[in-house]
């Protein structure tokens, strides 16, 4: 038993890899499922969707793979964080669809808490904001405005889950409602300083404590799975939220390392050790890992639109068939146009936390068309995330975040993105060989949970460049276009 399975859970799309004994990818599936959008800046997902996907693509990765029940040492998940999910402990069942990160309903509630004064309470406890991103209001809302999931809950027969914990509850039959601590630590409702549920956050929000599940370390005994599902029961020894499991797949192990991962969103964690630090930048503190009962702390910018700025070309503006001909079409651009798309479809995220906002184009002419749009959208994760960094670096007074940034994620596959991103930060970006550092970052959280990968020094002497992307631009430039960009943030914010 030498291999591991992955399973990578996403936002518009589940993938399983399986990992051979060398820590190498081996075969792997995957599939998109439907998003649902019920109102303007509401998202969705069909449980029994992020199930069958789920099931289906770990079932033809081992298929693909050639390998049998007895050939997997353990699995290992990781999953799109703050989706919400509520079942009933009985029969299983959801009792609404999956509220997805990106959903925005719950803005008023958020500002409500900051208006009643709540804000600097909840920051300090669980290094995050009153925002709708976050999963302790969705929670909230469910429990509100689904009818009798108040009653049933206060009864002890409704239970709480971000993704991964409904799928262990699904993988085991039941047996086991389990997070890990990366995964509680995006819910509000945990406080990371002490490592437990908070009874004054779930009483300010009115959630039966009931309905939370146990928290464990990121490698841990998460249960066994039904043997009906692939042969024989198989162990779950490895849990992170995907932004805290790309920090592990890229080696990120030391204080002031940093990474950050191109998805649907864009996501950056800067390492800051044991310490916990508050932001003055409307940064988040989170946990980065957590093994032995002790957490490593992170600073994070999120990001909400990154790769999700190309599905709308494609599948809003229909200007491309499919994502890598941008890179052609960015190329082919005007370059004395300066377009500045602002992707906040669902509001902005760090710095800015604007939940009312929406995505605006700035310095159209008439000579803008597909090729200037698609260099627009590109451009704008460069320029989301040097708000980031310069956000960290100011939070973090500089030390190791001038070093090199690690990229990772789908969209770090393109070179003029990644580019541009050098360019536009004024420093090196270190993409590796191996981009789905979610995937593999959880697979050898649960390898070495089994016996089968190194600890983390031998996994970070192993961590492997493709390539170093170096800053090009002139400098006036590249500060000139950064000013026009936060020119276009200022004109887009709802306040």
């Amino acid at each position: 038993m030498t291999h591991i399975l992955a399973i990578d859970q996403g936002t518009t799309s589940s993938r399983a890899i399986v990992f051979d004994a060398a820590l190498k990818p081996l075969a792997s599936a995957q599939e998109e499922f439907t998003q649902h959008f019920p109102r303007s800046g509401w998202v969705e997902h069909d449980p029994s969707d992020i199930w069958a996907t789920t099931i289906g693509t770990c079932r033809a990765a081992l298929e693909q793979a050639d390998l049998g029940p007895g050939d997997i040492a353990g699995i290992g998940i990781t999953n799109q964080r703050e989706t919400v999910l509520v079942w009933d402990r009985d029969t299983g069942e959801p009792i609404h669809n999956a509220i997805v990160w990106q959903d925005r309903r719950t803005a008023d509630l958020c500002a409500r808490l900051k208006a009643d004064g709540h804000e600097a309470m909840l920051r300090h406890k669980t290094g995050l904001l009153p925002d709708p991103y976050f999963s302790g209001t969705k929670l909230a809302w469910l429990l509100e405005k689904v009818d009798g999931a108040r009653q049933k809950a206060e009864a002890g027969r409704l239970l709480f889950g971000t993704v991964d914990c409904f799928l262990i509850w699904k993988l085991t039959g039941g047996t086991s409602h389990v997070t890990d601590a990366t995964n509680a630590a995006r819910t509000l409702l945990y406080n990371i300083r002490e490592g437990t549920w908070d009874a004054e956050i779930c009483g300010l929000l009115n959630i039966p404590m009931g309905m939370l599940p146990e928290v464990k370390d990121c490698a841990a005994d998460f249960g066994m799975t039904r043997a009906e599902l692939f042969g024989k029961p198989l162990p779950i020894l490895g849990v992170a939220g995907d932004q805290q499991a790309a920090t592990l797949g890229q080696a990120c192990f030391q204080p002031g390392m940093m990474k950050s991962t191109y998805g649907t969103g864009c996501f950056a964690l800067l390492n800051t050790g044991d310490m916990l630090v508050e932001s003055r930048n409307r940064m988040l503190g989170t946990i980065a890992y957590q093994f032995d009962g002790r957490p490593t702390y992170a600073l994070e910018g999120s990001i909400f639109i990154a790769g999700a700025v190309v599905q709308w070309l494609r599948d809003g503006l229909r200007i491309i068939r499919k994502a890598g001909e941008t890179q052609a079409l960015a190329d082919a651009a005007d370059e004395t146009q300066d377009l500045y798309l602002v992707p906040a479809f669902v509001g902005l995220g760090a710095p800015y936390w604007d939940p009312e906002c929406r995505g605006a184009i700035y310095g159209l002419t008439r000579g803008s068309g597909p090729a200037e749009f698609a260099r627009a959208a590109l451009e704008s994760v460069g320029f989301q995330t040097r708000d980031l960094w310069e956000a960290m670096r100011a939070d973090w007074q500089g030390e190791g975040v001038e070093q090199v940034l690690r990229v990772d994620g789908g969209m770090s596959a393109s070179d003029w993105t990644m580019q541009f991103l050098a360019d536009i930060l004024g420093a090196p970006v270190d993409r590796p060989t191996v981009l789905e550092t979610t995937a593999l970052g959880v697979a050898w959280t649960a390898g070495m949970r089994a016996g089968v990968y190194p600890d983390q020094a031998g996994f970070a002497a192993g961590w492997a460049l493709d390539q170093t992307f170096r800053p090009k631009m002139d400098a006036g430039r590249r500060e000139a276009r950064y000013a026009g960009w936060k020119d276009a943030v200022a004109r887009t914010l709802s306040r």
